[in-house]
Order: C-alpha cells, then structure tokens, then sequence
C-alpha cells in the first residue's frame, strides 16, 4: 500500500483507495489483518487520526472489522459498497414489506442495505442499536411506541439517523417520515361516516403494548364527536359478534379471527356486521369480497425514505392515509 504524496486528494482518502487497490489487486483478502493504526501512521507520516478516519469509512461501508484488543480485518473483497445502511423495524409483515422493498428498489446500487427486528422488545432494541454503533453510514429507526428510545438512539451519530413510522416528543430533533395516527383515524371514519350510521355501536380491538396510543385517541374522539356508541377491547377471545356491532381491526390475525367469528354466528359481513382493518394489502382487497381499510401509502413512505437520505434532507415528513372503501362497510 503507499500514498500519493502530491495528490490534493485527502490523506485519509488516499489510505482508502490504497487498501481498496489492495483488495481488488489480491494483495489483501477476506479476513487478512490490516496493518495498526500505528504502523500506517508511522509509514505514510500522517496523524493517528487520519488513519482511524480511513479505516471508519471502510468500517461504515463493512469493507473491514474491527477486533477489540486484535486490530482490523478484512471484511469483504466487494469494494464497490460506498455506504451501508441500519435498519431496525418492529417487525416484518406484508405493508412493512411493501415499504421495505420501496426503500431498496429507490436507493443506488452501490449502498448495502441491513435489517434487523426488535418486535417490540426494549431490551433487544436497545441491544441492537448498542452492538452497531458507529457500523454503518446512516440508521434508520423504528421505534414504535417503546419506552426511553431517545437514550439508545443519542449514542447514534445525530446527523445519521433517520426516524420511520412513529415518532414522539423526545425524537423531535431527528429527521423522520411518519404516521398521524390520530389524524389519520379519525378522518378515516370520518370519511365513512354515512356507513357507520347503519350500525349501532363501533369496537375496536387495540393492544397498547404495540399500537400506537394515537389510534385509541382517534377512534374515541371520534365516537364522542359523532355520539357513536363504542367499546375497546385488546382481544376478541371472549368475544361473540352481534348484528349492528363495527369491528375496527389492527392486526391481520385479529382480521381473520373476526371473519371467522362473524361466520359462526351466521351473521353476514357489511349486512349485519362491518369491518374496518388497519393498513392496506393485497389480500384485503379480495378477502370476504374486500375489506375496509384505513391506510397509509407505505410505498410512497419507503421512497421518500430512501430520497431523504439520498439528497442528505433533514424533513419531518407526515405520510399521507385515507379510508379505502370496500364492501366490508
């Protein structure tokens, strides 16, 4: 390896190129160490730091690795990778799927992208977030309604870190597209109020451990406005449909259990009993003939993400919803 000496090219750059030659010429290949940071430095003359700033950005775009108390090797011979990306989702399911595939097919080739699942769980997303510090070039995080995320995410670079889906008071400072979940419920049923009023009482099925404290308050503001009988329950296994009841759905499990209960009891969907599902799929457009939904445009959130990042912008984004009307209602 060796520096161009009178390059107006960074030092640091320089150190980069001088090991990505390496690497694409076979001098170095994966898993060979690199030589210490004191080494190069003494070598090439240049600061200590200079060095370590090579050897980050190639850490960033997971080119080498770090070994605490070993040194740095190489992590892989695909020197074309110019940034890599965190990502932690909540977790997978088919609209988070739609907004995932939306982020990669909009962002360049050369950028590697790394998802990783916390599924409400604090503590792994804490652990997660902590075990990648300093690994990749950007992070994108979503946090969902967990308790102290801000304290992992502060250990995160600021100017890196993207927040997606849900957003708080704590999290104002960081760059984000997100839902309106209050908004978006209530001008969902809002907008399907004619419907509603052939029925004579709303249900919704809510978990606070993973849904957002924002569609409870939609869902009762709006029944108090509209002088809507209403009822919340977190789960339909005592639960017996009746005519005239609305069943509010947030999860696709919850969707098909209710079909299926609405089905023993001989009662017809729409006529005796209505359904609105949360988040648009495929699937709801042809289950029971199609299912009402209240949705956000996830694809469109998944690209504007992946602009975001692109064009270096620091937005807090509202992602768009509306009611989709289907025969369920």
């Amino acid at each position: 390896m060796s520096l161009i000496s009178e390059s107006k090219v960074p030092k640091y750059k320089q150190i980069v190129f001088s090991i990505e030659e390496a690497i694409s010429g076979g001098t170095l290949k994966k898993d060979d160490q690199l030589p210490s940071l004191n080494v190069i430095k003494d070598q090439f003359k240049v600061s200590r730091d200079t060095v370590l700033t090579a050897f980050n950005e190639l850490k960033n775009r997971g080119i080498i690795n770090s070994v605490v108390g070993k040194g740095y090797y190489v992590a892989s011979e695909n020197i074309a990778i110019q940034q890599k990306i965190f990502v932690l989702f909540d977790e997978l399911n088919s609209f988070k799927e739609d907004l995932y595939n939306a982020f990669l097919e909009n962002l360049g080739k050369d950028i590697q992208v790394e998802i990783y699942f916390h599924h409400f769980n604090s503590e792994v997303f804490h652990k997660l977030i902590a075990n990648n510090v300093g690994n990749y070039n950007y992070y994108v995080i979503m946090p969902a309604n967990l308790p102290n995320t801000q304290k992992a995410i502060s250990s995160l670079p600021a100017d890196k870190v993207y927040i997606l889906d849900q957003t708080n008071e704590a999290l104002l400072s960081y760059p984000a597209i997100y839902q309106n979940f209050e908004k978006n419920v209530y001008e969902g049923l809002l907008a399907g109020l004619g419907h509603l009023k052939k029925y004579k009482k709303l249900v919704l099925i809510y978990s606070p451990d993973q849904q957002p404290i924002g569609i409870l308050d939609g869902f009762t503001t709006f029944c108090q406005e509209k002088e809507i009988s209403y009822i919340v329950i977190e789960s339909l296994k005592d639960c017996i449909p009746r005519k005239g009841e609305v069943y509010v759905v947030l999860d696709d499990k919850n969707l098909i259990r209710i079909i299926k209960k609405i089905k023993e009891q001989f009662l017809q969907i729409a006529h005796d009993v209505g359904i609105i599902s949360y988040n648009d799929t495929l699937l709801k457009e042809v289950v029971a003939d199609g299912i009402t939904t209240i949705s956000t445009d996830f694809r469109y959130m998944g690209a504007k993400l992946a602009a975001m990042i692109l064009e270096n912008t620091h937005e807090h984004i509202e992602n768009p919803s509306k009611l989709i009307l289907r025969k369920s209602l």
